[in-house]
């Protein structure tokens, strides 16, 4: 089963933070781990003794699918991660993924170093933003309510046209994300109609904000920037930090984030694994 129990969640939250102390984030994307569901293996331990020393995860997109894994400092060059690779790998081979993406952090050496040895090649690179305090204003018109089942196509049609998912990717996805307990999806309103969608997590006392999607033809209109802004104030006031994520491609989406206050704290670089023949 893939559904992972407390003390692997309780070991796998203790590697992260080891491995974090060397200054760098892991994105572990942690909204899908404890939701864990189905039959397949997508998390990957080696254990020395009680102690989790490396892990692997992997998590399905449609027919993509991302690794992002670890080892602990004291462990390394022992082959744990490239035994744990080897497995993830030939599982996500097995289930005949079109994309294998890989993802480090860009100030991880050891990461950026493994990526070197593997036959792949680099594809982008994702910002985490945090919000500092500034004054926001102006949002107040705006109209955002939670979404509900039938909201199911508008998000299915939001992540092909915005995300650039294929349509499977898309409805596979939107099936994921109902498992996600902690995850929160809001449905953007313009005239009455869903043009758009925003979601938020809440774990480990921070915000996250993720799938911020607005149709193409009310993109440009300052309908973005409202949102964003509403949805910060909101989480502000609920006390928490607040943090996103954006791909560097989408020049337009980082200077709206900067404009309402985010500024950059990491950076995730992600490579594109190329199948070997034969």
């Amino acid at each position: 089963m893939t559904i992972l129990n407390k003390k692997q969640l309780d070991d796998i939250e203790s590697l992260q933070q080891r491995c974090e102390q060397e200054d760098f984030t892991l994105k572990l994307n942690w909204e899908t781990l404890r939701s864990r569901n189905g039959v397949m293996k997508n998390d990957f331990f080696h254990y020395v003794g009680v102690k989790l020393v490396g892990f692997l995860g992997l998590y399905d997109f449609g027919n993509k699918v991302e690794m992002c894994g670890m080892v602990h400092p004291d462990f390394r060059r022992q082959g744990i991660f490239t035994a744990l690779m080897d497995e993830a790998l030939r599982t996500a081979l097995q289930r005949d993924y079109k994309l294998i993406i890989l993802n480090t952090p860009a100030q991880s050496h050891s990461g950026q170093g493994f990526m070197k040895q593997l036959p792949c090649e680099f594809s982008f690179s994702e910002y985490q933003m945090k919000w500092s305090n500034m004054e926001l204003d102006n949002y107040e018109d705006v109209a955002v309510r939670p979404s509900n089942r039938d909201d199911a196509e508008t998000e299915i049609q939001l992540d092909v046209h915005c995300f650039k998912f294929s349509e499977k990717e898309a409805r596979d996805y939107y099936q994921r994300v109902q498992y996600e307990d902690t995850l929160k999806t809001m449905m953007i309103e313009k005239d009455g109609r869903a043009v758009g969608k925003i979601r938020v997590d809440h774990s480990g006392g921070e915000a996250w904000i993720y799938g911020f999607a607005i149709f193409p033809e009310y993109q440009g209109k300052g309908l973005g920037r409202k949102v964003l802004k509403k949805i910060v104030a909101e989480q502000r006031q609920l006390g928490y930090d607040i943090f996103l994520e954006v791909e560097a491609t989408n020049d337009y989406a980082l200077r709206l984030y900067e404009s309402c206050g985010f500024k950059t704290i990491q950076r995730q670089d992600y490579y594109q694994y190329k199948k070997l023949e034969g």
